[in-house]
This record gives C-alpha cells, sequence and structure tokens, in this order.
C-alpha cells in the first residue's frame, strides 16, 4: 500500500506517533487510507449540505474496509462573486483546488480518494487532481438545488439575473425583483438549471468518474446520501482491483463526454474544462474536435436557461444514463470504456429508459440534429470563440451589425443598463480574457441585462471572457487569441460591421486584410491590471481560452 510510507516500519514511528495523536487505532492503520476531498463551506450554496455527503462516504469506506481521512478543497461561489472584481477569482480556483489537493495526497501518502465537489471549478480542479495524481478514486457531487417557484412558473437564477435588467428596462417592480430573490433559490444544491456545475457534475458520470445519478439527484433528496455511501464502499473496490483515474479518462472518454455535452447542451465552460482535465490525464483534446462530433450528435434536452425544464426533471425522467442510451441508439458512444462501476458503459447504461420524452427527447426527435455547443472561427476568431447553440434564439444564428466596443464589462453593462445598446448591435467586450482579465470573468450580468431589456433576440454579444452557464442568447466566449496578446479582437473599432454564423460555424469581422494590419502595427500591450498576488502569477503563466486556459511555465 502506498500508505506504508507512512504506517509501516521502524522508520514509521514517528509517524505513527502523530497518528496516535489524530486518534487513530493500530487497526485503523492497517487499512488503506482514503483521502476524502471535502468542499464543504458556509459560503456557496451548493457546498453547505458537503459535510453529511462526506459523513455519509466515510460510511461507505469503513463499512468496506477502509479508514477515511477528510482535508478540504476551497470552492468559490459563481453567483456571489458575479460582476464584480471576486470573479477574477474563479476559474483561477481551478487550479489551486487541483494543486493542493496534489499536495495533500502526496504529502500523506493515501491509498485512494474520494472527491466531494459541486459548484463550478471545485468540480474540474478535482478532476486536475484526479487525473495527475493516478491513485484509484471517485467522484459523488453535493447535487443540484430544487427549482423554484414564482407565480406558478419553474425559475432558477438565472431568472434571477434577467429580473434585474427586466427592472432596468422598467418592464418589472422592485416588488416582484423582491419576490423572485426570495424564491428562485429555495434549497441547498448547484443551481437548479444546466449552469456549468451541474454540466461538469453530469459529464462527471459521462467520463466514467461517477456513479449513476452523481450529476442528477437533487441535493435534499435522501438518496443523494445513500449514493455518498455507496461511493465510499466503491472507492474501496477501485482500490482492490488497482482501477486508477488515467485507467477510466482514456481519449474515447473524453469523447463520450463531448458527446453527453452536445446532446444535454451543457455550459460552454465545459470547453474549456474537458480540455484542461485532457491535459493532466495525458490526453490531447483539441476544443477544433467539437464541431465534428456535434455535426453528428442530436441535441435532446433543453434545461435552463434553454428551456423549461430543470434538473431536477432530467432526474425524474432517467438522468445522465438514460441520455446516454439514447445517445447509443446511434452507436454514438464507445461502450467498452472501463468507468468507477467496475463495469463498462455500455454495462451501466443497458436498459436505461428515457422515462420522460418532453424533457429528454428521443433521438429520433430532437430539438435539433446538431449538438448544443458550436465552435466559431474566422479573423476576429482566428482560433477560436465558443456559443452555446441549443440557447440561441432562430433570428439570431445568423447576425450582423455594428460593433459596440467595451474594454471591461463594468463600461458594457452602464451601456445596455442606460438604453444605449439598440437591436441590431454586436456588444464586443474585450480585456477580459484568461491574461488579460486577469481570470476570464464570467458575464452573466451583461448577457442577463441583455436579455431583461427585451434584446435577447436582437443584440450579440461577444467576448474574449467567457460566459455563466446560466447565460443564453448570442452570446460568443472564449474568444482566442485574446485583446492581452493582440488578437484581433483588440483591433475592432466602434461601428465595424461583425458578421456571425453559428449554423457555419463562422465569425467575422468586416474589415479588409490590409487594415487590420494597420491596426496591428499601431497596436500596444496594456499595462497589466493587477501586478502583486496570485492573479499576477496566473496572468504570467495562463494559456489561450481555445487551449483550456491552463498553466505553462514559459
Amino acid at each position: 500500500m502506498r500508505s506504508d510510507a507512512v504506517t509501516k516500519g521502524m522508520q514509521q514511528a514517528p509517524h505513527r506517533s502523530l497518528f496516535n495523536a489524530l486518534g487513530y487505532t493500530k487497526e485503523e492503520l492497517e487499512r488503506p487510507l482514503v483521502g476524502i476531498v471535502s468542499s464543504h463551506n458556509e459560503i456557496v450554496p451548493g457546498h453547505m449540505n458537503l459535510d453529511k455527503i462526506v459523513e455519509a462516504v466515510k460510511m461507505g469506506v469503513a463499512m468496506a474496509g477502509g479508514t477515511p481521512i477528510v482535508f478540504p478543497a476551497i470552492a468559490v461561489c459563481d453567483g456571489i462573486a458575479m460582476g464584480h472584481a471576486g470573479m477574477k477569482y474563479s476559474l483561477v480556483t481551478r487550479d489551486l483546488i487541483a494543486d493542493s489537493t496534489e499536495c495533500m495526497a502526496m504529502a500523506h501518502q493515501f491509498d485512494a480518494l474520494v472527491m466531494v465537489p459541486n459548484c463550478d471549478k471545485n468540480v474540474p480542479g478535482l478532476l486536475m487532481a484526479a487525473a495527475r495524481l493516478n491513485i484509484p478514486t471517485i467522484f459523488v457531487s453535493g447535487g443540484p438545488m430544487l427549482a423554484g417557484h414564482v407565480h406558478g412558473q419553474k425559475r432558477s437564477l438565472s431568472s434571477m439575473f434577467e429580473a434585474v435588467g427586466a427592472h432596468a428596462a422598467g418592464t418589472m417592480s422592485e416588488k416582484d425583483v423582491e419576490e423572485f430573490e426570495k424564491k428562485v433559490c429555495p434549497t441547498c444544491g448547484s443551481c437548479s438549471g444546466m449552469y456549468t456545475a451541474n454540466s461538469m457534475n453530469c459529464l462527471t458520470e459521462a467520463l466514467g468518474m461517477g456513479l449513476a445519478g452523481n450529476g442528477t439527484i437533487p441535493a435534499v433528496y435522501s438518496e443523494r446520501l445513500q449514493l455518498a455511501k455507496h461511493a465510499g464502499m466503491q472507492v474501496m473496490e477501485l482500490w482492490r482491483k488497482n482501477i486508477r483515474p488515467r485507467d477510466i479518462m482514456t481519449k474515447d472518454a473524453f469523447l463520450n463526454a463531448l458527446t453527453v455535452d452536445m446532446a444535454l447542451g451543457c455550459s460552454t465552460n465545459s470547453m474549456l474544462h474537458l480540455p484542461a482535465i485532457a491535459h493532466e490525464a495525458g490526453v490531447d483534446l483539441n476544443v477544433d474536435i467539437a464541431n465534428e462530433i456535434s455535426s453528428r450528435t442530436p441535441n435532446l434536452c433543453h434545461l435552463a436557461p434553454a428551456g423549461p425544464t430543470y434538473m431536477e426533471d432530467l432526474n425524474e425522467a432517467g438522468g445522465v444514463y438514460a441520455v446516454m442510451n439514447e445517445l447509443n441508439k446511434k452507436n454514438l458512444l464507445h461502450t467498452g470504456l472501463m468507468t468507477v462501476t467496475g463495469k463498462t458503459v455500455g454495462e451501466n447504461i443497458a436498459g436505461c429508459v428515457n422515462q420522460n420524452p418532453e424533457v429528454i427527447r428521443p433521438v429520433e426527435n430532437p430539438y435539433s440534429v446538431t449538438g448544443g455547443i458550436a465552435v466559431l472561427k474566422g479573423n476576429l476568431a482566428p482560433d477560436s470563440g465558443v456559443v452555446k447553440r441549443s440557447a440561441v434564439v432562430p433570428e439570431m444564428m445568423v447576425h450582423e451589425g455594428p460593433a459596440r466596443v467595451f474594454d471591461c464589462e463594468e463600461d458594457a453593462i452602464d451601456a445596455i443598463k442606460s438604453g444605449k445598446i439598440v437591436a441590431g448591435d454586436v456588444v464586443v467586450i474585450r480585456y477580459e480574457g484568461p491574461k488579460g482579465g486577469p481570470g476570464m470573468r464570467e458575464m452573466l450580468n451583461p448577457t442577463s441585462a441583455i436579455a431583461g431589456m427585451g434584446l435577447g433576440s436582437s443584440v450579440a454579444l461577444i467576448t474574449d471572457g467567457r460566459f455563466s452557464g446560466a447565460s443564453r442568447g448570442a452570446s460568443i466566449g472564449h474568444v482566442s487569441p485574446e485583446a492581452a496578446v493582440g488578437g484581433p479582437i483588440a483591433l475592432v473599432e466602434e461601428g465595424d460591421i461583425i458578421r456571425i454564423n453559428i449554423p457555419e460555424n463562422k465569425l467575422e469581422l468586416d474589415v479588409s486584410k490590409e487594415e487590420l494590419a494597420a491596426r496591428k502595427a499601431k497596436w500596444q500591450p496594456r499595462e497589466p491590471k493587477i501586478t502583486t498576488g496570485y492573479l499576477s502569477r496566473y496572468a504570467k503563466m495562463v494559456t489561450s481560452g481555445n487551449r483550456g486556459a491552463v498553466l505553462e511555465i514559459r
């Protein structure tokens, strides 16, 4: 056992004395030491229940013959961090989480790990750590929030942000906004739509790193505690069989995840996280392949913000495995791959019936014959830009309009809310990329303001930053190269015509090569916005959005 390095032999007597100080018995130290990475905290709604999940995992591990030992991981609430300087500190935590988990696991020589994440960067950060450490590991998340109910309709956090935009437009009273405020987030859990947290928890199932239901069983259901006990038991089976993350997270597993992503209509953030996780697993996953997968993968789900259904509805309809079983009818998945169940993908999904064709469309009757995410390219995004196609209204799939250029998110929001943005405009927000932000802020506030102002079917938004999974509309993010390194988005001028063609995967600036070259010759890099602390170090090491914003030593 790896843990022999801290528990066995005369040289380890000092180590055992410290375990004695912790109250561990000789019998416990003779068992495999299983690290349980707890992301519990009291600031993230999706994490406030993780103490109960962790206790259930501990019981499962102990029942199956292991010694559970808990240590922490941080997590940021993207909703609370949204719209101010705090959002610069969201994406960057993904690497802090991966690095700190690696440190704890290696320093204490755990034999296996159970990851207990839930929200946004916490899930991909721990998946990155799992791939990097490559010791037997299983995931069990805290689960999604139940949808809120306002005026007899199901609602979620994206409805709340859009309510603020509607108030700015004068179409919603302050009293109505207060009612939304009290009701849209009614329970603990990751916010109830197909936002980033739920996208990544669902993709953990698709990758083979979580048990059935990990992405969809609501946080408040007792079934979630049963799932946690089973995860604790199952990690011991993984340890006995020496099944490791890199045995599971192969190239074909990532292709499965991208396929399920397209069917579910996941957050565009998955296009940042999957390449980063693959990078840690030694797999080259270029986002360009997304369009190839999308071209043959039907979009089967329209969960909020794309439609009126929520995670609880997906769970009742059969969950991720039911979606995968629909996809398998067209032979779209690699079914022979190993998973944390100890069985193959094909064995896992066999007999998982779609219980509600209104929530999970049958593969013969999809929302669209192509997937929920598109990667766009052109002279404005030579490397790539990403859009959640399933959340774009039909009239905005092809759009042309004048650029309204802003060098930070705050200036764009002020212009939108003051009525300076009109139908037909293309809002450009730049210098918000991984390096330029730094930290690649999510742009839920401006997209929600556009929707709330009634402009969602007539105004597009383009940025080298990124979007929350709660964003909807013609919102194109991850534009690469970013403005901070002199990408073409830095050269756009007020009034330039921008052409968007999502069906053809094109994003073009109607400016001649000669004029762009002249502008490029005049362009000067900007002074860093932040010159001290973690963000300064991050900005020096981070790569572009099309590469998953992974860190590199230059």
